[in-house]
């Protein structure tokens, strides 16, 4: 089975993107925009496709363009770099949603969402086994082992979602913490029977050992559910108010760019560092996302959208009542 999708949207992107960057190419920033604060950026994202607007971003010299020099800081997953941002390793991070409103909840960082990532779509999530593997319907991971990369995160929720839309409880199956570059090989020796993983992991796993998909993630109460997006502690956006505009500027020109250009995305993914970058074939059968833009200030994202996530965090792990405006700007 097979559940690949490819967009098919306006190629003229391309020059579209190089116009945009183009349009900045002074490295003061906007016309007439106030001074950077700081300009060296250590960001931490987590190098899978739901981040493609950063990645094109970075690969197409958009944060330059604005004055910014940005190192790239792969996380494992969002979870493993809360911390260090609430302590100011980190400028900004990209990641999952889910990683961040518990971070919020728990008390372990004050957030503030200033951009939107990304909208799952058909085939950039899925559970994977081998050709091999026993188990080949949905209800055969009863009592098995599958791999994620962080427990009740994003890829928990559809995972578990499609598991109860079978009778099954998520609790019938036993999810083991595994790195996504490791997924791979765990499939293999068989010390796991399935893995939850996106792109361009997913189309990695298939290329190199074979993987094939169970199932699509994208589907039920997930269907077209808000992945990932970008956050600063509230603390850093008081301080560097400038800087974090000029990073957003940058940043949905990255996204209007990723969801408008499928062939922008590919290069994108292809640019990643080792292990991360994908070949060329991997490229080339990859299932995006959607990546929400916004030509208003930072912070400018859809509080519906947001709102559902908790509600489907507090349907599938039991999330207490919590209130997304503590991390948004006021009035969106």
């Amino acid at each position: 089975m097979k559940f690949r999708r490819v967009r098919g949207r306006a190629l003229l992107v391309t020059a579209v993107a190089l116009a945009l960057a183009a349009g900045c190419s002074s490295g003061k920033g906007a016309a007439g925009a106030p001074g950077l604060e700081k300009t060296n950026l250590n960001v931490a994202v987590v190098p899978a496709v739901d981040s493609a607007g950063f990645f094109v971003a970075l690969y197409q010299g958009l944060f330059k363009a604005q004055g910014l020099n940005v190192t790239f800081h792969p996380a494992t997953s969002s979870e493993t770099v809360i911390a260090d941002q609430a302590r100011g390793v980190y400028d900004i991070t990209g990641g999952n949603y889910v990683s961040y409103i518990q971070a919020q909840q728990r008390g372990q960082a004050n957030l503030y969402i200033f951009a939107e990532g990304s909208l799952m779509q058909p085939g950039a999530q899925g559970i994977y086994t081998m050709p091999d593997s026993k188990v080949r319907t949905i209800t055969d991971l009863k009592g098995q082992t599958i791999a994620i990369n962080a427990r009740q995160n994003i890829l928990y929720l559809p995972a578990a979602s499609v598991l109860a839309a079978h009778g099954m409880k998520p609790s019938s199956v036993r999810f083991t913490n595994v790195p996504f570059p490791a997924m791979p090989t765990a499939l293999k020796n068989g010390t796991i029977s399935a893995a939850v993983m996106p792109e361009p992991f997913a189309s990695g796993a298939e290329e190199v050992e074979g993987a094939e998909p169970l199932v699509d993630l994208d589907q039920g109460a997930t269907t077209s559910f808000p992945v990932a997006g970008y956050v600063v502690t509230k603390q850093w956006a008081a301080k560097y108010p400038n800087t974090l505009a000029a990073f957003y500027r940058a940043l949905e020109q990255g996204q209007q760019t990723a969801d408008t250009s499928r062939s922008w995305v590919e290069q994108a993914m292809m640019d990643l560092p080792t292990p991360f970058g994908v070949s060329r074939e991997t490229a080339a059968i990859l299932a995006v996302d959607n990546y929400p833009f916004s030509e208003g200030p930072a912070g400018t994202v859809d509080r519906a959208r947001l709102e559902r996530v908790v509600n489907v965090m507090r349907q599938f792990i039991g999330f207490p009542k919590f209130s997304i405006d503590s991390m948004l700007m006021q009035g969106t």
